[in-house]
């Protein structure tokens, strides 16, 4: 059991030393010195729109989604963004999404609110009733190419994940 807990030890500092950067004393401040500021201007809201619809235009998310409570193999999942209008009120946008969920397949008009974590869009969904389909909430960010989140469907959630593309022309 000892031997057992040691190799714990022994793997759990190595991947600590793995993932912090180690330093040397030139990369550091010096004592009392206020850190280098990193952080960029915030980028104007409209460029931040004006992208955010042409990177959600015709594309497709291709990934997986668990489901709490449930073990076993990911289960996979595609959908498709027509396209991305931002709306006049607030942070509402319009996407018009082809939905393939179990027999449906189906593209509907979906008003959804995207927030920005800085310059990161989150879609946040609460309580959108679908009709034929049922309710969902979700919070996704979407982050260079890929997309992650939670989501929920009526009483059922978990987590979701994968990357996205433009679609190719058919």
């Amino acid at each position: 059991m000892r031997l057992q807990y040691g190799r714990l030890v022994g793997s759990f500092l190595l991947v600590c030393a793995l993932i912090v950067p180690s330093s040397t004393s030139a990369d550091q401040p010096a004592q009392g010195a206020p850190a280098a500021a990193t952080s960029k201007p915030p980028r104007d809201r409209q460029e931040l729109y004006k992208e955010l619809a042409e990177k959600l235009h015709r594309v497709k998310l291709t990934g997986n989604f668990t489901i709490h409570g449930k073990d076993g193999p990911l289960v996979k999942e595609e959908y498709y963004i027509l396209s991305a209008k931002k709306l006049d009120q607030g942070e509402m946008w319009l996407l018009n999404a082809r939905i393939k969920y179990g027999d449906h397949d189906l593209t509907v008009p979906l008003p959804l609110e995207i927030q920005w974590a800085a310059e990161t869009p989150v879609i946040t969904l609460d309580k959108l009733t679908i009709p034929g389909l049922g309710t969902f909430g979700a919070r996704v960010l979407f982050h260079e190419k890929s997309y992650a989140g939670t989501w929920s469907h009526d009483k059922v959630g978990g987590h979701l994940f994968g990357t996205f593309e433009k679609m190719k022309d058919e």
